[in-house]
């Protein structure tokens, strides 16, 4: 049987994006709602962010907990991964949540150009980002906007401040950062295979890139990221009813590629995780 595949659905973001699309979860209440509806169709992690009451971004851990606890009421063994980016704080307000020990968080390991603007990571936010992340047993999910930042996370691994074995996510087509380039692509698949022998990584592609992205990396024996967060269509015409509905086109790729979805139990094996409590 093929290795499994690993679904995580980023379901919400930081930009205020319900007028674009109403299925965007924006309250915790209707994030827990649309997790669940996500975990059903075959998702297995959740990438979160917390938004204010007038849809601003917000690095509240009491948002963040009460979204974590009611993630773990209605989708047991779920895997909770936070966001650490940079549209919901600034320094280390960024990690402000991490001593609630989700099972992951994000770290930018280095800082690119946006649509509008530079998403900065300094080396010092990033350190210690990364050292509060060792702290609380929380594993990152390295996201890689450039080739550097792979590289980076080499050499934070080899010094010790990313523990066991990296999980590396390809972010591409983002405006003004990495395009949605196969041959890229292709290269990233190889340098993280020379750089971590036998880690698993992920790739997510921004906007129309998204199923794109996903075929890419589930044929090459990845795993994918889909959600609201990064596309808000089914296709060019039509809006994306929900989270789930992304999840579930994810998974009909995954069928094509004859790679079963992974379970939570199986995610957790995979990435190396604690079990789920």
């Amino acid at each position: 049987m093929a290795d499994p595949c690993i679904i995580c659905v980023a379901i919400t973001g930081s930009l205020p994006r319900k007028e674009d699309n109403p299925a965007v979860p924006v309250t915790v209440a209707e994030q827990v709602d649309s997790t669940h509806e996500a975990f059903e169709a075959g998702a297995s992690i959740v990438h979160a962010h917390v938004r204010n009451d007038d849809q601003s971004p917000s690095s509240d851990p009491e948002k963040f907990a009460r979204l974590k606890e009611g993630i773990a009421r209605h989708c047991p063994g779920m895997i909770v991964q936070f966001s650490t980016g940079g549209r919901s704080g600034a320094g280390k307000t960024r990690g402000g949540m991490l001593p609630l020990r989700p099972d992951m968080a994000s770290l930018s390991v280095g800082s690119n150009n946006f649509p509008t603007r530079v998403y900065e990571n300094p080396p010092d936010l990033v350190a210690w980002l990364a050292s509060e992340m060792k702290t609380h047993e929380i594993k990152p999910e390295i996201e890689a906007f450039d080739l550097s930042h792979i590289l980076k996370a080499a050499e934070m691994h080899a010094a010790g401040e990313i523990a066991a074995t990296p999980y590396v996510q390809f972010v591409m087509g983002v405006k003004n950062a990495m395009p949605a380039d196969r041959a890229v692509f292709d290269f990233y698949v190889t340098t993280v295979a020379r750089l971590f022998p036998g880690a698993p990584w992920c790739a997510a592609g921004i906007g129309r890139h998204q199923s794109e992205l996903n075929e890419w990396s589930i044929a090459a024996g990845g795993h994918a990221r889909t959600g609201l967060e990064d596309n808000i269509r089914l296709d060019r015409d039509t809006l994306a009813p929900s989270n789930a509905a992304l999840v579930r086109r994810t998974a009909e790729i995954c069928a094509r590629h004859n790679r079963p979805v992974a379970t939570p139990t199986q995610a957790r094996e995979i990435l190396g995780l604690r079990a789920a409590i």
